[in-house]
């Protein structure tokens, strides 16, 4: 086994991501970017090239930011994720978004006027529209969007669409407390009449507020922050240090990106966006479980209980695997690798995901130099699920959380 440090110093007791760095849109489990800042320096890291190849919302580039970085890639497959890392890393004139803004306010409230302008609108191809949309909301955002597709500027018009996507979770008919895609209760829609016109331009204000008073500061021309829509590709010998949090399990029993993700994805013109926790880690059943190394006894134990859960926690060690082969490629001789995971619970067997991904990079040329456990107190994460899928039952999924530090040395 690989030695396990426990280490108070990265609990961060009573701090959030909001403490360094508030967020420009909300997103399932994101990484503290305090976490990334204080290892990167623990380990004296050098000035080079940063990849995290499952960026999500960018919270390793805030790491990078703030200790200096000044060179990082990003990966995801889910847009909505290199939305919001593009929209916060990218440099963007203040002034010609505040001139933007309001040319936009003006349009859009010109064509409220006349309410048979809005019907000449054409709405996108959203599932179920009606079941998760007022006919009043539905009008609100098909204006929205065609006002925002006219905005010629890429960048300035991936900014207006971090509040747009916020506002359509908001004014939708979804339990917004959840990540996953549930409808309110019946009695609670009764008294549910948003107006999105009006929250999509509080949340505009929100938006331009916090980036330019957190993020524009640190986008000086010499920063480059590449994101990607698409999995991460090996680039022999390139980068000099790897920061990411990966997904815990498979994202249809762990943490739902896709679902998460569905109804602004669509809204955004992703017409396979209910197919997105299919593509991610995890996505495919494989025809058998693993076999061998630290994770198969623990696979073992789920089969005995329930052979297509333990396909299902297979199939994630499997992509996990592979993608651990593409990252150490790509990494420089003596240069390090940083993975902040959870030991996810499934069926009462908690999973050393920690173990398994110093066990792997060890296996591509890496030493396992250290891993730290920290309390994990500050995740938007469920705390509980039900192993058994019995009801009332109920355990605790992850307590902790574990920083694995390995270099590389051949």
């Amino acid at each position: 086994m690989y030695q396990v440090v426990r280490n108070t110093k990265y609990d961060y007791a009573g701090q959030s991501y909001a403490s360094l760095y508030p967020n420009l849109h909300k997103y399932p489990a994101t990484m503290l970017p305090q976490i990334g800042i204080d290892v990167l320096t623990e380990f004296n890291v050098s000035k080079g090239k940063l990849l995290d190849p499952y960026c999500g919302s960018g919270s390793s580039f805030a790491s990078g930011l703030e200790y200096g970085l000044s060179e990082m890639y990003g990966f995801d497959i889910n847009p909505l994720a290199v939305l919001i890392s593009k929209v916060k890393f990218t440099r963007v004139s203040v002034d010609e978004l505040i001139k933007t803004r309001q040319i936009f306010r003006n349009n859009v409230f010109e064509l409220l006027k006349n309410e048979d302008d809005t019907k000449k609108l054409k709405c996108p191809q959203i599932t179920n529209i009606d079941f998760w949309f007022s006919k009043e909301v539905v009008t609100s955002l098909t204006v929205i969007k065609h006002f925002i597709d006219e905005i010629q500027n890429e960048n300035i018009r991936n900014f207006f669409l971090i509040p747009f996507s916020e506002t359509v979770r908001e004014c939708s008919y979804t339990r917004n407390n959840e990540f996953k895609l549930f409808r309110m209760k019946s009695e609670a829609l009764l008294n549910f009449n948003p107006d999105a016109i009006g929250v999509y331009f509080k949340k505009l204000e929100e938006t331009l507020l916090l980036y330019t008073k957190f993020y524009f500061p640190k986008l000086e021309n010499s920063v480059k922050i590449n994101v990607q829509y698409s999995k991460f590709q090996p680039q022999d010998d390139f980068f000099d240090v790897v920061l990411t949090s990966p997904p815990y399990g498979d994202s249809r029993t762990t943490v739902a990106y896709g679902q998460f993700s569905t109804l602004s994805n669509e809204w955004l013109g992703i017409s396979y966006a209910r197919k997105i926790d299919g593509m991610l880690m995890g996505g495919t059943r494989p025809q058998r479980n693993i076999s061998k190394g630290v994770i198969a006894d623990f696979i073992s134990h789920i089969q005995q209980v329930d052979n297509k859960r333990a396909l299902d926690v297979s199939a994630f060690y499997n992509d996990l695997d592979t993608s651990i082969k593409k990252v150490a490629s790509s990494v420089k001789k003596g240069g390090k690798s940083i993975y902040v995971v959870g030991n996810r619970t499934v069926k009462n067997v908690q999973l050393p995901t920690d173990q398994f991904i110093a066990e792997k990079f060890e296996e591509n040329g890496f030493q396992h130099v250290i891993t730290y456990e920290r309390a994990l107190s500050n995740k938007s994460m469920p705390c509980k699920n039900s192993p058994t899928n019995e009801a009332g039952k109920r355990v605790n999924t992850m307590l902790f959380e574990y920083i694995v530090v390995c270099e590389k040395i051949s």
